[in-house]
């Protein structure tokens, strides 16, 4: 595969490359590129990670990149998921949570047998070089940064937190520098860490990365977009100089589950869900059904979107590029209720191999007791 095409790949529905002159120079010398992305184990899998996350996991392993995903149970301890109970953390982490990420990168045409996973606490085992780096990292950033990237674990800027949560940056942080990551991938709401890893990078002297000739370098870093959840913004018209803010306030979140939609949700429930979302006619600015449009469903030069629909209001229509779906809706010629329906048909086609998945009694068993947690906790 040619230099062009791998760094289209890897760019493809990306927020930000940071920065893509330093990729280009990564492809060009023939550095091998190793990826990695960290999940929290906090709940049940939705699209944002289950499709946003392994469409572009699946683009890294089309392009040649070494790919690893991190299952992160010390981050999740320290940011009380799950109740803050460790051991429950770490047994969805290498259970539910694992078979969760398969069965979404089988749902994007990817090949679940060649991910390789990596569980926090395997990696800090015995490792001093790990904790080494995390004070490095901590004596080249200020405690005021420091507390300004809490943001990173969900918590709002100027948030009292407990002092653990003061070290869950430079953790992340040292997860990039000790596993040799050169390209690490996140949503853009880890952007804080990103780019505190590349201003320590040509500081670092115990874990630094470095090229083919060994000098440092900064790693590259990849930012996916957030998805919307469905519901309405607590603002609407949202005010120009706010949209970024009530975006980042409104991406998915399982912790509202009628807006937004698990891998392994039925069929009625993907129906559901979608028909009560907030999908203004002919807004395209802030809605999050063509937000799905754009990101999940027209992630490659292959997708295609039918929608159904009476004659009378104007017949069945296959739409082959997002351009053709927001243009036809800005103009009102696609219903709320057309282009609804046809996602919702559209999520539950893509998200058959996870619901198979989970049909399997040892993962349908994992999944169960996971739902109870929630419900008792």
């Amino acid at each position: 595969m040619d230099t062009e095409t791998r760094l289209n790949l890897i760019k493809r529905n990306t927020e930000e490359v940071m920065t893509e002159e330093d990729l280009k120079n990564l492809l060009d010398s023939g550095t091998k590129l190793k990826h990695y992305i960290g999940f929290e184990i906090s709940g049940k899998i939705h699209l944002g990670t289950g499709l946003m996350c392994m469409s572009k996991v699946k683009d890294f392993m089309d392009a040649g990149v070494d790919v690893s995903l991190f299952l992160a149970d010390w981050h999740s301890w320290i940011n009380d998921k799950l109740g803050g109970d460790r051991e429950t953390i770490k047994k969805v982490a290498g259970g539910y949570f694992k078979e969760g990420l398969k069965a979404s990168l089988k749902c994007v045409g990817g090949d679940p047998d060649k991910l390789k996973f990596v569980l926090g606490s395997d990696l800090y085992h015995n490792n001093d070089d790990y904790w080494a780096t995390v004070i490095e990292i901590s004596k080249y950033t200020t405690l005021a940064r420091i507390r300004r990237s809490i943001t990173i674990m969900g918590r709002k800027e100027g948030d009292a937190v407990d002092f653990a949560k003061l070290i869950y940056p430079s953790m992340q942080v040292a997860d990039i520098f000790v596993q040799g990551i050169n390209l690490p991938h996140a949503g853009l709401d880890q952007r804080k860490a990103q780019v505190i890893a590349r201003d320590v990078a040509l500081k670092l002297k115990i874990r630094p990365i470095v090229d083919n000739n060994g000098n440092k370098i900064k790693p590259v870093s990849v930012h996916h977009h957030l998805i919307l959840g469905l519901g309405k913004p607590p603002v609407w018209p949202v005010p120009k100089d706010r949209l970024q803010e009530l975006w980042s306030a409104l991406k998915m979140s399982k912790s509202k589950p009628d807006t937004c939609i698990f891998i392994h949700d039925s069929p009625e429930e993907i129906r559901r869900k979608i028909k009560n979302a907030f999908c203004p006619e002919g807004e395209v600015e802030f809605n999050p059904v063509l937000d799905w449009v754009k990101y999940l469903i027209f992630k490659d030069e292959k997708s295609e979107l039918f929608v159904e629909r009476p004659q009378k209001f104007g017949g069945n229509i296959t739409y082959y590029s997002y351009e053709d779906v927001e243009k036809d809706f800005l103009t009102k010629k696609l219903h709320p209720i057309d282009l609804k329906n046809a996602v919702a048909e559209k999520l539950i086609k893509i998200l058959e191999p996870a619901r198979k998945h989970f049909e399997q009694p040892r993962v349908k068993k994992m999944l169960e007791e996971l739902e109870q947690m929630i419900i008792s906790r």
